[in-house]
């Protein structure tokens, strides 16, 4: 259904008829996924491959199997983050240019300095079992990882303000959000998901502390990806921060407030615990140094029971922002 809509917006839009013969469509599409374009990261990414042309892979690959690993019986297909990335600003190559003219940048200035704003969402889509089929056993639930370039800004060599040269104007919309990984997997199973999304991290990690060389107008440009995970529903947010499912006492990714004390206390709320402290907890759940009974040692972690596996920002997180409502 999506591709239809885009289908039917193009051809509003344009006016054209866009069905072409399968070879040609097959030639549009190679330029149009991932693994077109050529890049480079200075320095380069930690464990990943320098190659550029990559298409769809295995969402596992970056798992070092060992011997007596179970088959994986979760089925995954992904991008791999970097090319990806350098898909999407390629399909804003126009609008940048656009903005870099519009903000009376000159184009060749602006080699180095830009910032990009990814907002990135998880989510799972529900069952999907098929009702009669012999299908292979997979889990009957798919999560989709997807991300949006929010924003470019460029910082020029000689000014002191960063200059925004575009901004996503439908930041909901399907059509500007980019599919990155589809897995067979129930979001809710905390150690399947943070096995299949490691790979993905462990490439974001790497994308923070280098540049991306690109070729954009002509001239190849250096980027800097920012990334707020900030499409992520409360449940995904509690999975990935390692808290106890939405039915727990304790109601907040990171303060200790339990629901009797959030009912009483409307006002006084505020982020008491970051995520190396999430970590130091669950290390306390998983070795429990004073030997403590299961009641004792929850109440130590405050709910903190899985090893939380990504980051996300330290804002406002949803509960103290319905608290605030309230």
């Amino acid at each position: 259904s999506q591709s239809h809509k885009m289908y039917r917006t193009v051809k509003a839009t344009s006016g054209r008829q866009i069905f072409q013969p399968l070879h040609a469509l097959r030639a549009a599409e190679k330029e149009l996924l991932p693994g077109f374009h050529q890049f480079e990261w200075q320095p380069a990414l930690k464990n990943v491959s320098t190659s550029c042309s990559v298409g769809i892979i295995n969402g596992l690959s970056g798992w070092a199997s060992s011997v007596d690993d179970s088959p994986a019986n979760t089925i995954t297909r992904r991008f791999r983050y970097d090319v990806a990335l350098v898909s999407a600003l390629k399909d804003l190559e126009e609008d940048i240019m656009d903005g870099l003219r519009e903000s009376g940048m000159e184009d060749s200035a602006c080699t180095s300095g830009f910032n990009v704003m990814i907002k990135e969402c998880c989510d799972g889509m529900g069952d999907v079992s098929e009702k009669h089929g012999g299908g292979p056993a997979v889990p009957e639930k798919p999560v989709r990882f997807s991300f949006t370039v929010m924003s470019v800004s460029v910082l020029a060599d000689e000014e002191e303000e960063e200059v925004t040269i575009f901004t996503e104007p439908k930041p909901n919309s399907e059509l500007s959000c980019k599919p990155l990984c589809l897995m067979f997997v129930d979001e809710s199973d905390h150690e399947t998901l943070t096995a299949v999304m490691a790979p993905i991290v462990a490439e974001r990690n790497a994308m923070k502390e280098s540049r991306l060389i690109l070729s954009i107008g002509g001239l190849p440009r250096s980027f800097r990806f920012h990334f707020r995970g900030t499409g992520y529903d409360e449940k995904m947010v509690r999975e990935l921060e390692g808290l106890e499912a939405s039915g727990s006492t304790y109601v907040c990714t990171l303060c200790d407030s339990t629901r009797a004390e959030a009912s009483e206390n409307m006002v006084l709320h505020s982020i008491t615990r970051n995520h190396e402290e999430n970590l130091e907890r669950y290390e306390i759940w998983r070795t429990n140094p004073f030997s403590e009974s299961p009641e004792e040692l929850r109440d130590r972690v405050k709910g903190v029971s899985a090893k939380p596996f990504m980051e996300t920002q330290p804002t406002l997180d949803a509960l103290h922002c319905d608290i605030g409502n309230a």
